[in-house]
């Protein structure tokens, strides 16, 4: 319970802002082209080439896949995830932003300046099952902010990146230590279908606290089989003592 809070009422909320993504999105899908180019490196549960950190002091550290322009890191820090003043030594921490959409670029590289030694821009970077290179589609939905862009599928007249993939299995091992507080958010328009079951398979989940983690299931790419992997992972990452809150993001 030391850092752990959820706000009541957020549960109502997001199911209706989850309607309002599910109705756009189904009309964006419609003229998707189909799945995107993926890497097909697979999953990289572990390695010993990962060089692990030497930090010995704990915090928290706020690892945010789909970061955007940085919201929920101001979410983060107004104690949306729970009160920062009680992480470890004092309530320090660390942030790390990946955000695959070249577009919110010089928003994350702004906040890595300003916030020196606190955030880590990983921009122009997909969050994915390990190191490589991917194609990236831009939702067309300017009203949202492009909410719904995505490596899973593309969408017809959008444009399309060529961005670098990180293996999350990795950054969180490279990153932490069994002592800090680590929470992991994922909202990443469907990857989170190879993402999540990657971690459940890997030695690093034993260092998340807290998932909070966003399901697109209404992508026509999320099939039947995709989702009870995704189920079966979420519950293996349970069993190894990572909390699962329910949780809807409004971007």
């Amino acid at each position: 319970m030391m850092f752990h809070l959820l706000f009541l009422g957020f549960a109502g909320q997001a199911l209706a802002v989850k309607h309002l993504r599910t109705t756009s999105n189904a009309s964006s899908s419609s003229t998707a082209q189909g799945r995107l180019k993926v890497p097909s490196c697979g999953c990289q549960a572990d390695s010993a080439s990962w060089t692990k950190t030497t930090r010995t002091v704990p915090k928290c550290i706020f690892i945010d896949l789909g970061a955007a322009g940085g919201n929920t890191l101001e979410n983060w820090l107004q104690d949306g995830y729970g009160p920062v003043k009680n992480c470890p030594h004092g309530g320090d921490w660390e942030a790390f932003l990946v955000e695959a959409n070249p577009d919110f670029s010089n928003k994350l590289n702004a906040l890595q300046r300003n916030l020196a030694g606190k955030v880590h821009s990983m921009a122009s970077t997909a969050a994915y099952t390990c190191d490589g290179t991917t194609t990236f589609s831009i939702d067309p939905d300017v009203a949202h902010d492009h909410w719904g862009s995505s490596m899973e599928h593309s969408f017809t007249g959008s444009k399309q990146y060529t961005v670098d993939t990180v293996s999350v299995n990795k950054l969180i091992t490279e990153n932490t230590i069994p002592g800090d507080w680590v929470v992991l958010k994922v909202d990443i328009e469907g990857a989170e279908y190879e993402v999540i079951p990657c971690l459940a398979k890997s030695p690093s989940a034993q260092l998340v606290d807290d998932l909070y983690l966003e399901e697109h299931f209404w992508f026509p790419e999320t099939t039947p089989a995709k989702k009870l992997a995704l189920k079966t992972a979420r519950e293996a990452l349970k069993s190894k003592g990572v909390r699962v809150p329910f949780y809807f993001s409004q971007t």
